[in-house]
């Protein structure tokens, strides 16, 4: 089989046989003719993958809370001691734009030898109107690199309530300050917010998503990581294009979320992290239910490999390595739609050229890599990136 890419574009998927016919490709590849040929050696190839939830730009240190939690305290019990979230936004605030910009950096190319090729950005460590619009420009400024994963940036003002001031007064900067300069800035294409007890109430969530589809904006939500609060039947109600974590979630609130075009969006790593149990993974696929698989990335899971989370999935879960894959491609790029338009996260001709080249002749081999990168190389919107 071959692959024809022109730009940035999948064009043509044949038998190599007419490719090769049809193109006149010489015998030892290379470049003829300012094109390019790559002969794989029977090598395997799978979509780009998608991350579709990370917390891609913060500063900071929370590695104490891995011996806080060990030592019994619960999430909501290290953030009331001063960690947590508001730990965070400190030293995001305190850390310059070029500190911000140079880790985002560093990071996306991990993510990117990795496999990634198109990643969900939030904001959320700012939390405040000049905060959330700097972290929002530093990710465009990344979004305009080449040979990194493009970014399809969140707005996600909705993490929590600064210090010093009451939710209610939050609330009123959330609805009238920050998310109208967020729509004016035109950087961010979805909005999310941490709907879960303690934090954002569904009311609260409610009148946060409907300003923010009232902007433009999508829709997105952290639901039930700690508890069942109601956020997957909101999360189907509005119809948002993902409700992440859902650790908590029930059956019926799933189902409800599926037939309102609603992605489960699991997040292995925090429960690997946490310490937490895994997620029923094979029950949604008995019901029929589709899901995505993303990386949480953020300061308590630092980690921004997929290949690592279908590898944790399939060998610590029972998932089927096909469904593993297809969480982070088809299904991730459902929630979380190329900027283009165009289809990305499958082989599909007109489709966004992102591509993985396996290491090997198998598939399969994604999942088999936990430490390393499963593959040899990426083509990133029709650039070939040797790994």
């Amino acid at each position: 089989m071959a692959i024809v890419i022109e730009n940035d574009e999948i064009k043509n998927i044949k038998n190599s046989n007419s490719i090769v016919e049809e193109y006149s490709i010489p015998n030892d590849g290379g470049v003829h003719g300012g094109v390019a040929y790559h002969d794989l050696q029977g090598k395997a190839v799978v979509p780009g993958l998608v991350d579709a939830h990370t917390h891609l730009l913060w500063s900071g240190d929370r590695s104490p809370e891995v011996r806080q939690r060990r030592e019994g305290l619960s999430y909501a019990e290290i953030a009331a001691s001063g960690g947590g979230i508001q730990s965070t936004v400190s030293a995001t605030r305190a850390a310059s734009d070029e500190h911000l910009f140079r880790d985002g950096y560093v990071r996306l190319r991990e993510a990117l030898r990795t496999g990634t090729t198109y990643l969900e950005a939030k904001s959320g460590y700012g939390l405040t109107v000049k905060d959330e619009l700097r972290l929002l420009e530093i990710a465009h400024r990344l979004d305009q690199m080449t040979e990194l994963p493009s970014l399809h940036p969140t707005w996600m003002g909705a993490h929590d309530v600064p210090k010093g001031q009451t939710k209610e007064a939050y609330m009123h900067e959330l609805l009238s300050k920050q998310l109208p300069a967020v729509a004016e800035q035109g950087i961010a294409r979805s909005a999310d917010v941490f709907c879960e007890p303690g934090w954002f109430d569904l009311d609260e969530t409610h009148d946060l998503l409907r300003d923010s589809k009232n902007a433009g904006l999508g829709l997105r939500m952290h639901v039930d990581e700690f508890a069942n609060g109601g956020g997957g039947e909101l999360a189907a109600s509005l119809r948002v294009e993902t409700a992440d974590h859902a650790y908590h979630t029930p059956m019926n609130a799933r189902k409800a979320m599926a037939a309102n075009d609603v992605m489960t969006g699991f997040l292995p790593g925090t429960p690997y992290a946490m310490g937490d149990g895994w997620p029923d993974m094979n029950s949604m696929v008995e019901e029929g239910i589709p899901y995505s698989l993303a990386t949480d990335f953020n300061p308590n899971c630092q980690t921004l490999s997929l290949p690592f989370m279908m590898s944790l999935m399939v060998q610590r879960c029972g998932v089927h390595p096909l469904e593993a894959l297809r969480a982070t491609t088809v299904n991730a790029a459902k929630s979380t739609p190329h900027v283009s338009g165009r289809p990305h996260g499958c082989i599909v001709e007109g489709g966004v050229a992102n591509l993985n080249i396996v290491d090997g002749p198998n598939w399969e081999a994604v999942t088999l890599r936990p430490t390393g990168t499963p593959f040899c190389a990426t083509i990133l919107e029709g650039r070939f990136i040797s790994h």
